[in-house]
């Protein structure tokens, strides 16, 4: 049995990073030509421990800025300009690409607007809470006041 390397998911032998047991012949046949996976040479297994490392270390970042930048989420609060009739309802309505630009004009963080989890666009003015997905599983309540011209 030859060891190889997964380069790319395999769906009967397993992820990106695994060493696995394959014959020689589905190694040099298959997999290698196809890009799917390396021999499994010491130093190809350093390589694959050091990337799978620092691929972690990457995620814990992105998650620790993520946890940061909702916690400045949630002590903002947005002030929004639209026109209104006397009765507060506005002639237009609050969208989430709205909310964005207000985030990244308060703050400067550019957000997708996808990210932004309204039911409905906001029609009247006040105060409303409007929650946003700063990453995966990362959310922040942004205070949102909508005022009349």
């Amino acid at each position: 049995m030859a060891q190889a390397i997964l380069l790319q998911p395999v769906e009967t032998l397993g992820d990106r990073g695994d060493v696995v047991d394959v014959s020689p012949g589905y190694l040099r046949n298959f997999l290698v030509p196809r890009k799917l996976a390396q021999p499994a040479t010491p130093g190809a297994i350093a390589e694959a421990q050091r990337r799978i490392e620092a691929a972690k270390r990457a995620e814990e970042e992105q998650t620790e800025r993520a946890a940061e930048n909702a916690a400045l989420l949630t002590k903002t609060v947005l002030t929004i300009r639209q026109q209104a009739g006397d009765d507060g309802r506005l002639f237009g309505s609050v969208t989430s690409q709205d909310i964005v630009d207000a985030i990244k004009n308060a703050r400067g963080l550019k957000l997708d607007r996808r990210k932004v989890q309204l039911e409905h666009p906001i029609k009247t003015t006040g105060t409303h809470m409007v929650t946003v997905e700063v990453a995966d599983g990362v959310t922040a309540d942004v205070k949102t006041i909508v005022t009349g011209e």
